[in-house]
């Protein structure tokens, strides 16, 4: 039995229970072959002190989107994923609604990855550019 795309999602935010991403509300909510999106609420909890978007929430955000999207499109069952670098280029500030992060890799190579992570707000202005490098590794058996 194949599960539906509704499916997929529910089992893929129950995963994210008692993780950093149920901390900031991050959930995963479309995918597609090659990408990913979740979304994140802008509220108090992921201000700055002058009620704007925080940048380490949004980076947060990008960096949860990315790997959660190596974890899915990658071979996961004899490989991990980590992150290795993230970078953020802050555009426009947001102080409510929801933020968008999209997913898309630029390359999957078979140990490293290299992933385009574009933030938008509700009304689909860019808010934040970001590309997170991973790294595949094999597990070891114990």
């Amino acid at each position: 039995m194949q599960l539906s795309k509704e499916d997929i999602l529910v089992k893929a935010n129950a995963s994210c229970k008692n993780t950093l991403m149920e901390t900031l509300s991050i959930e995963i909510v479309d995918y597609g072959d090659d990408f990913l999106i979740a979304r994140m609420p802008v509220t108090p909890k992921v201000h700055q002190p002058d009620g704007v978007l925080h940048g380490g929430a949004t980076a947060a955000l990008a960096e949860s989107v990315g790997s959660f999207a190596s974890h899915i499109f990658l071979d996961t069952e004899n490989l991990f994923v980590r992150g290795l670098e993230i970078t953020a280029n802050h555009l426009k500030s947001v102080s409510e609604g929801y933020v968008y992060a999209k997913a898309v890799f630029v390359h999957k190579g078979r140990t490293t990855q290299l992933l385009d992570i574009r933030i938008t707000d509700d009304n689909n202005n860019l808010v934040s550019i970001c590309k997170l490098s991973t790294i595949s590794l094999p597990k070891r058996n114990k």
